[in-house]
């Protein structure tokens, strides 16, 4: 059974898995030209993300953030020779890993241009991923439909969060697809005249 795309484009294919309890959203990200692929957070259910990452050609875990439901394949992932990157913020949450993504490093998977844009706040090594040249956003758990993730646990802080959505991530284009961490996507363009609603609510 082939699984359908979650998003395509003559140049990128965007397939979408939902893993482990807390529902995951793991995302694998094709150039189609190349056959490259990356995976953005191992999050859970490494049988299935292996079996995929096999399929799809993936080389390299993106990861969002280091919060240990976006996480539990790692190990796996890395045994498997697929090199896993995160940001140094949240690297010490890793059981292990190969490099660090910082703020504007582009990732080059065959012809895609991935770059990543660092969204302190849920942690303090929060990462989007954004795909140049296409309207995606990955914004792990930055932002949902709604508002901002959750600032209530160790590590987090509102302010922060308001102040890397509103900066790094409203001044994107309306039509710019999110895609989240957990949940159903939304768009730049729907979430942005919400920001002073979540401000005003505190979360």
């Amino acid at each position: 059974m082939t699984h359908p795309a979650h998003y395509e484009t003559s140049t990128v294919r965007i397939d979408k898995y939902v893993v482990g309890p807390f529902e995951n959203d793991v995302y694998v990200v094709r150039c189609k030209q190349s056959g490259h692929a990356v995976l953005v957070d191992a999050a859970n259910e490494h049988e299935l993300l292996l079996e995929v990452s096999k399929a799809a050609g993936v080389r390299r875990v993106l990861t969002t953030h280091g919060h240990w439901d976006h996480i539990q394949a790692v190990t796996p992932m890395r045994d498997a020779g697929i090199d896993v990157a995160v940001s140094p913020d949240d690297a010490a949450d890793l059981p292990s890993y190969d490099l660090l993504i910082h703020d504007g490093d582009v990732q080059e998977v065959g012809r895609l241009r991935i770059r990543s844009i660092h969204t302190p706040g849920h942690t303090p090594g929060s990462v989007c991923f954004l795909i140049e040249g296409e309207p995606v956003l990955l914004s792990g758990d930055t932002l949902f439909p709604g508002g901002p993730g959750n600032t209530k646990l160790p590590g987090a802080d509102f302010p922060t969060i308001i102040r890397s959505i509103e900066d790094r991530l409203l001044t994107l284009p309306d039509e710019t697809i999110v895609m989240p961490g957990h949940g159903l996507d939304t768009t730049i363009g729907t979430e942005r005249p919400h920001l002073q609603e979540w401000i005003d609510r505190g979360w």
